[in-house]
């Protein structure tokens, strides 16, 4: 039932680098954009990076040169590569995926979320 699952969470000390897939199963509604959120102690979920169907991207700020989105096609999966990893981003990793049903429209798919902690 689950249809996004992410994976490669992990603890690791600042500086390192992480990379996290997030798998697409059972959808069958035209994908409009692929997201990576992230969910800080104490926070609001924060939209980090983006891919539209199209290839674009967009960032956050607060990870723009260290953190790239990208994705497979073939095998349905988003990565998010994240290199020169801070403290600051500690946080539960979710993957979206926002769809269009031809029957009900707009459909957004959340995953189950990965953690990531960053020691110091």
């Amino acid at each position: 039932q689950v249809q996004l699952v992410e994976s490669g969470g992990g603890l690791l000390q600042a500086g390192g680098s992480l990379r996290l897939s997030c798998a697409a199963s059972r959808i069958f509604n035209s994908i409009n954009t692929m997201a990576w959120y992230r969910q800080a102690p104490g926070k609001q979920r924060e939209l980090i990076a983006q891919v539209s169907n199209g290839g674009s991207v967009n960032y956050a700020d607060s990870v723009k040169g260290r953190f790239t989105i990208s994705r497979d096609n073939a095998k349905n999966t988003v990565y998010l590569q994240m290199n020169n990893l801070k403290p600051e981003d500690t946080a539960v990793y979710y993957c979206n995926a926002d769809t269009t049903s031809s029957l009900t429209g707009r459909v957004v798919y959340w995953g189950q979320g990965t953690q990531v902690t960053v020691s110091s």
